[in-house]
């Protein structure tokens, strides 16, 4: 019976949906892409405002059914987002090659807090946009030591590194991101927290805070959440 259930688990995960949209975060906002949203996640940010809950299991054949509905020839890479997809690791292991065979790249869109899992994927990844949580933004404890970790196993990939901040940043957190972003020479970008499709601070004050930055290391830019001006998903 238990293998049952581990064979299952490997073979079948809990998906909110697969859609075509255009990516609003990051250094490749604007590039056409294919999502796939896992559930679950392992964290719970304050500001987070996806619904990534469902009951639906979806199977490989099932994803690349859907994923065949679309043209691909116009799509940009295959944003796999949550949730935290990494939780469903098992499942990504056989999905990713089957992914790659028909020549699509992966955009791994990632809380930053799983480096074990990421390194049983690391070599179909293509992109790597990872978080970078701070205590002040999300109400939780910090997590800058798995971050470590995580853009350790990134070494060598295309990376960079989301910082969703608020009016509540610290001199300490802008340091500690800094010191992430020389040591593994990581882009960061300075995401405002939204409130709907407004920024949740002034563009004096995000101005600001990219400026402390900027003095301290030079590749950093302030890119809010576009997808949200346009009234896509």
């Amino acid at each position: 019976m238990i293998e049952e259930q581990t064979f299952e688990e490997e073979n079948t995960a809990r998906i909110k949906e697969v859609f075509a949209s255009i990516q609003g975060e990051g250094p490749y906002i604007g590039a056409k892409q294919l999502f796939i949203r896992f559930c679950d996640c392992n964290l719970r940010c304050h500001y987070c405002d996806t619904d990534f809950e469902s009951d639906e299991e979806y199977t490989i054949e099932r994803v690349m059914g859907m994923v065949k509905q679309f043209d691909l020839s116009t799509i940009h890479s295959v944003s796999l987002t949550g949730g935290e997809p990494l939780l469903s690791i098992n499942f990504l292991q056989k999905l990713l090659p089957v992914l790659k065979e028909n020549n699509l790249k992966i955009y791994l869109e990632t809380n930053a807090t799983l480096p074990e899992e990421l390194s049983n994927i690391i070599d179909h990844i293509d992109f790597i946009a990872a978080d970078i949580k701070l205590e002040s933004a999300t109400g939780m404890m910090s997590s800058f030591d798995l971050h470590d970790m995580f853009f350790n196993i990134c070494k060598g990939h295309e990376c960079f590194a989301k910082i969703v901040f608020d009016e509540n940043i610290t001199d300490e957190e802008i340091e500690k991101c800094v010191e992430l972003g020389k040591k593994y020479n990581l882009l960061l970008i300075l995401q405002p927290k939204m409130q709907e499709d407004q920024m949740s601070i002034t563009s004096v004050f995000a101005v600001k805070i990219l400026d402390k930055f900027l003095k301290k290391y030079n590749n950093v830019r302030l890119i809010p959440q576009v997808h949200k001006f346009l009234s896509v998903r």
